[in-house]
């Protein structure tokens, strides 16, 4: 068994349709951020990313797309931008961690998205969580009848909301899958608001995860997508969600909506008409990512496994590395894990961010692009 360190831009026509061909063969790894053509996009845009081309007996057997920081601090491809990551793979595949990092040049690896049980990581696995998904094999129809049991009142009250929020600002629709740019820069302009007026980093605020999105906007094959989709009253966008889908799945990536209209929960109407679409587009689930907002909840009809841990190799660099990194991440877990504290610390970077931007959620300048 060999592994070669390249660039994604490194990889030929036979590596990209092996990458796709190991992908399409497992299930587990249904997730578009697994798919070689988020690697290639962030390779052109990021320099420090890296493919680990693993081959055994003159045939590749699996990839292991990452990233590589100052002193060999390596982290998942996306980092703090995706959902998922891990190897890609024929299934029995097991590798030696330790091995494996030494040949990527990296003294640590920390993940928090893993897909759960691969043998190579399995190991090094320090807490497997539940990540909520909204699955649609059965049709739109079972799914909603799962979320209706979820919570019926939570369901009847998302229904009154739509259904007034039609009365109040015209029919409601959600358009599936726009190519339209300028609506992508309304979403974002409601997610960077969002950000700021919760207390978060502004993610768009880096040129870079801007071009991305756009990047992906624009990126349409029967494998590979990014879907943008926008809920209107009348003809006015009022929440929306861009996301990337493999042939079977969708991955949530970034939903927002207009504050202005934050009453009618068009946020969770959006959700619920997504999936209808999603469902008549062929999808089979929508991944909704673990942690976060209660609302998953009640509209997840299932789970998908991702697992936390992490690996080093005996240097001073990954020593450093876990005392800066192990205590903050057993807070996260912590307030993660309670939902009472969840939502203090929310409450907390609520004001944080009132506070920075006077009190005015800085979304409310961005005018509504209509159609």
């Amino acid at each position: 068994m060999s592994i070669t360190i390249v660039r994604p831009t490194d990889l030929g026509p036979a590596e990209i349709e092996r990458w796709r061909a190991l992908q399409q063969a497992d299930p587990a790894l249904d997730n578009a951020f697994l798919s070689v053509e988020f690697a290639l996009a962030m390779g052109r845009l990021r320099d420090y990313v890296r493919v680990a081309v693993i081959e055994d007996g003159g045939r590749i057997a699996g990839f292991f797309p990452y990233e590589r920081h100052g002193f060999g601090v390596g982290r998942p491809l996306g980092g703090f931008l995706t959902t998922c990551h891990g190897l890609i793979s024929v299934p029995e595949l097991k590798l030696n961690a330790r091995e494996l990092l030494r040949a990527c040049r990296l003294n640590v690896l920390e993940f928090d998205h893993m897909v759960a049980g691969q043998p190579t990581f399995a190991p090094h696995e320090a807490d497997v969580r539940p990540a909520p998904v909204m699955d649609l094999t059965a049709g739109f129809d079972a799914y909603a009848e799962q979320v209706r049991a979820n919570s019926p009142k939570n369901y009847k009250t998302v229904r009154y909301k739509q259904r007034k929020l039609g009365r109040e600002h015209g029919d409601v629709r959600l358009e599936w899958a726009s190519a339209d740019p300028a609506l992508l820069r309304t979403l974002l302009g409601w997610k960077s608001g969002q950000y700021r007026s919760t207390g978060r980093v502004d993610r768009f605020a880096q040129p870079w995860i801007v071009r991305l999105t756009e990047e992906m906007h624009a990126t349409a094959t029967p494998g590979f997508a990014g879907v943008l989709t926008m809920l209107y009253a009348g003809d006015v966008p009022v929440a929306g969600h861009f996301g990337l889908r493999t042939a079977t799945s969708l991955v949530g990536w970034f939903p927002a909506y207009d504050p202005e209209y934050a009453r009618y929960s068009p946020g969770i109407v959006h959700h619920l008409l997504m999936a209808e679409h999603a469902a008549r587009a062929g999808l089979h689930q929508v991944d909704m990512g673990k942690g976060g907002r209660e609302y998953k909840d009640w509209l997840k009809s299932g789970v998908l496994l991702v697992a936390e841990g992490r690996i080093a190799r005996p240097s001073a660099t990954a020593m450093v590395h876990w005392i800066g990194r192990t205590p903050l991440n057993k807070a996260r877990t912590i307030v993660t894990d309670r939902p009472e504290l969840y939502r203090l610390a929310d409450r907390v970077l609520k004001a944080a961010g009132r506070l920075r931007t006077g009190g005015r959620p800085s979304a409310r300048s961005q005018k509504p692009v209509k159609p």
